[in-house]
């Protein structure tokens, strides 16, 4: 591909100038990181290690959690150890990498939370079809299906940008290559361009969140037919998953919903949903699940217990 640039590199001016500002937010964002890729890690060796979590919805909170340490991934390294750098540089293949790689992770949990959606759905609505109607080839399907649409999302969102000219300014003012900064260095009009963003990104964002709240919508008016202990169940699996559904799509509504600008607050609300909420799903699957809680604590008692075995057997 012929490129009208010469920018090889971009240079990330991150959150803050202020050196004293940079060790505190060190500080937070390995901690942040280090909590994200634990806590995703400790649901996914759960699931996979208690017999009793072999439902579709763990199955696919699995895939949530490997999607959150990877989306984490494609971020956060790079904007921990930038904090610590005075030259932030990014090469334009890297920049453009991590572009990929965030619009293909982000993506793809978009599309992975409409399944876990679509499941609670079947599991309260039709209960007595779930088992047939969520059998293994279905999931598979889904999760294909979650990852091929973050693949396409993320291959048009790279098409776009990589063919843009660079040929001046390379700063970016942001602490990850995202498309909005990106188009602002552009040296061509942009205008229909970022139109197309908006309606690739944006619309997308805005109709299936829209979709997701109808369909929990659908699913607690179901609840009444429910006993309450039944209803109390449902509800507390339901409410954790709208909890995550709106920390992830209000922020990227705010962010891909109006026209190409920057503002200054975008670099914190990009901190929320590429930061922050990775490292709280895990929380808050975990907390509001009466299931997971117990399967934890199953598989450490017994982790003690093997230790203590194997203790006194060496004695």
């Amino acid at each position: 591909m012929g490129h009208r640039n010469n920018v090889t590199e971009f240079v990330l001016l991150g959150l803050t100038q202020d050196p004293g500002g940079q060790k505190v937010l060190f500080v937070i964002f390995l901690l942040t990181y280090i909590v994200t890729m634990v806590g995703n890690l400790l649901i996914v060796v759960t699931v996979l290690a208690s017999p009793s979590l072999g439902s579709p919805m763990y199955l696919f909170l699995i895939y949530l959690s490997l999607m959150d340490a990877a989306y984490s991934t494609a971020i956060s390294p790079k904007l921990i150890i930038n904090l610590l750098c005075d030259q932030k540089t990014i090469s334009f293949s890297a920049c453009m990498g991590q572009l990929f790689l965030d619009h293909l992770f982000g993506g793809a949990e978009v599309f992975i939370l409409v399944v876990m959606a679509y499941d609670r759905y079947v599991a309260i609505c039709k209960p007595l079809h779930y088992i047939t109607i969520m059998n293994r080839q279905v999931c598979i399907l889904l999760l294909v299906v979650s990852w091929a649409g973050g693949f396409v999302h993320s291959v048009v969102q790279l098409v776009f940008v990589y063919n843009l000219p660079f040929c001046g300014p390379n700063v970016i003012d942001h602490f990850a290559c995202d498309m909005y900064p990106l188009l602002e260095l552009a040296c061509t009009d942009t205008y229909i361009l970022g139109l197309s963003m908006v309606a690739n990104g944006g619309a997308i964002c805005t109709v299936i969140f829209i979709c997701l709240l109808i369909s929990y919508g659908v699913i607690l008016s179901s609840l009444r037919t429910y006993s309450q202990e039944g209803r109390r169940k449902a509800l507390s699996t339901c409410s954790s998953h709208i909890t995550v559904v709106v920390l992830f799509f209000v922020p990227c509504i705010f962010m891909y919903v109006r026209p190409v600008s920057n503002f200054p607050v975008d670099k914190f609300i990009s901190v929320a949903y590429t930061v922050i909420t990775p490292m709280l799903n895990p929380l808050i699957y975990t907390l509001r699940n009466a299931e997971m809680k117990n399967a934890m604590k199953n598989l450490w008692w017994k982790k003690l217990a093997m230790d203590r075995m194997r203790m006194c057997h060496s004695y």
